[in-house]
């Protein structure tokens, strides 16, 4: 059985989670330091802790509409507070503010790893929410991946692994490990 746990970058009251999108959504969330239009707020946004997991599903910033890879630094309560209202994609989330998977992390070179990495889905009723009250600074990842990207396609995966975001296990809450299905 693969290991299901949260990794993150975080510090006491605030944790990183990653999200890529297209230089109109990107560039106006950068300046304000949160999302604007013409983010959408009318449908579910995923919002991903591991870094690693967003490259392999955006091709390292390469995919049409992932092409900015953003930093979103979110408050730790915001995030416990969306686990806590979480329903798993595993069974009916008919009605639910939050969604949750989780999905192979992945190496590097994209390969699924023995564990799992969580993918937070924040439906459009919290996303006002998660913008105005949980956001706490954006920052711009797209030139730190490009570099790791140009590190990896010259064989350079060593200096490639150096310059990953620090991520680390989250002390979640054994009621929120539990709703979300993690492991200790």
């Amino acid at each position: 059985m693969m290991l299901r746990q949260v990794r993150a970058d975080f510090d006491a009251t605030t944790l990183v989670v990653y999200q890529a999108y297209a230089p109109a959504v990107a560039e106006p969330a950068l300046r304000e330091g949160r999302f604007v239009a013409p983010f959408s707020f009318g449908r579910m946004t995923w919002i991903k802790p591991s870094y690693r997991w967003l490259m392999h599903r955006s091709d390292w910033g390469r995919k049409a509409g992932q092409e900015r890879v953003l930093a979103v630094r979110i408050t730790r309560a915001g995030f416990e507070d969306a686990l806590g209202r979480a329903v798993s994609t595993e069974g009916s989330v008919e009605g639910a503010d939050v969604h949750v998977q989780w999905d192979p992390e992945r190496s590097l070179r994209g390969a699924a790893l023995n564990q799992y990495s969580i993918q937070v889905g924040i439906g459009r009723d919290l996303i006002r929410t998660f913008n105005d009250e949980w956001v706490v600074g954006v920052t711009d990842l797209t030139p730190l991946t490009r570099r790791i990207a140009d590190l990896l396609r010259a064989g350079r995966t060593t200096q490639a692994q150096r310059l990953l975001p620090p991520e680390r296990p989250y002390p979640l809450p054994k009621h929120l490990a539990r709703r979300v299905n993690a492991d200790g």
